[in-house]
């Protein structure tokens, strides 16, 4: 069925799409972000992995054992959601979970060995999505554009107060 047909569109540009909405910064972002999106997504799920199971490993690695609420903070990653990701990394084995000492109804959730192999493995795997993602540019470009998007994401972030359930 064309796209025509279906309504739907595909997420790159090409000469049938108005010049004014290829220039939009907003959809640009958007586009990109759709694709890098799919393609990490796509990627992770090849080795039976989710974004969400990045995030936790890495907060984890960089930050060590922390509360599920102390995860959600670091990650962006919403409590509710929290608790099925890492139930799925506490199966795989990947991460513990067990009481705080200092505040038993509280759960500390730390890293374990196999946690960080993976993460590893991770890490090689994330790296060549970002390279596919940014092939068309150079080194510098890519420094260039990922200091743009932080200045970016950065001032809407302040600008933006976070809702009471996620602080």
């Amino acid at each position: 069925m064309s796209t025509e047909a279906t309504g739907m569109t595909h997420l790159g540009d090409d000469q049938a799409t108005p010049v004014r909405l290829r220039k939009l910064p907003s959809r640009l972002l958007s586009v990109a972000a759709a694709q890098a999106d799919r393609l990490v997504s796509t990627g992770l799920a090849g080795v039976d992995a989710r974004k969400w199971h990045y995030a936790v490993l890495v907060a984890l690695q960089e930050s060590g054992p922390a509360s599920q609420s102390t995860l959600s903070r670091r990650t962006g990653i919403y409590r509710s959601d929290l608790v099925a990701v890492i139930n799925e990394l506490a199966d795989r084995g990947m991460v513990q979970r067990a009481p705080d000492p200092a505040d038993r109804r509280r759960n500390v959730i730390t890293m374990t060995p196999q946690g960080r192999d993976h993460l590893s493995r991770l890490d090689t795997l994330l790296a060549s999505f970002q390279d596919d993602l940014l092939a068309p540019l150079t080194e510098p470009e890519r420094e260039q554009l990922i200091g743009f998007l932080e200045r970016l994401v950065g001032h809407h972030a302040r600008a933006t107060p976070r809702p009471a359930a996620d602080r």
